[in-house]
């Protein structure tokens, strides 16, 4: 066999070691896969840079028990005239618990209508998930809830 090709096939059976060590890692400490607390607060400062965030407008609404993390009916409104001069431009949804904090980001105009947002989306955990919004003014908002999760999502490693 050539020396190049045995000496690539070992480099890729080292990476491919490597992974499996990471995903045993992962399976015996769970929580190493998930965000923290410190994780979300850090994704909410780069959506806002800083601002102030304001409690009202947002109403987030998940079920407060969830039996399986894998689809989580989740929606979101938020109180606005939705015209050329009041709207909603942004709506962020941050779970504290999942591998990623940032769950998604939806973009609206003035031509959306409603800012209403009905989706199902996966929870790692039970935890506390939280929706921002920002203003045509550049203000935030922001309601949260929290959820109960008997069977998680997001930790099978295939």
């Amino acid at each position: 066999m050539n020396k190049t090709i045995q000496q690539h096939r070992r480099n890729w059976l080292k990476q491919v070691k490597g992974l499996g060590l990471l995903a045993l890692g992962i399976c015996l400490n769970p929580s190493a896969a998930f965000a923290k607390k410190e994780d979300a607060d850090e994704a909410i400062k780069k959506i806002t840079g800083g601002a102030a965030i304001r409690e009202g407008k947002v109403k987030l609404t998940i079920p407060p028990l969830v039996e399986n993390g894998n689809l989580v009916v989740l929606k979101v409104s938020v109180d606005s005239p939705m015209t050329a001069s009041d709207y909603v431009k942004t709506i962020h949804v941050i779970a504290e618990a999942n591998p990623s904090p940032n769950i998604f980001t939806v973009f609206l105009t003035p031509r959306s209508g409603t800012a209403n947002v009905t989706t199902r989306v996966r929870l790692a955990d039970s935890q506390k998930v939280w929706a921002i919004a920002q203003m045509s003014n550049g203000s935030f908002w922001q309601g949260s809830a929290e959820t109960l999760v008997t069977l998680s999502a997001c930790t099978e490693m295939v």
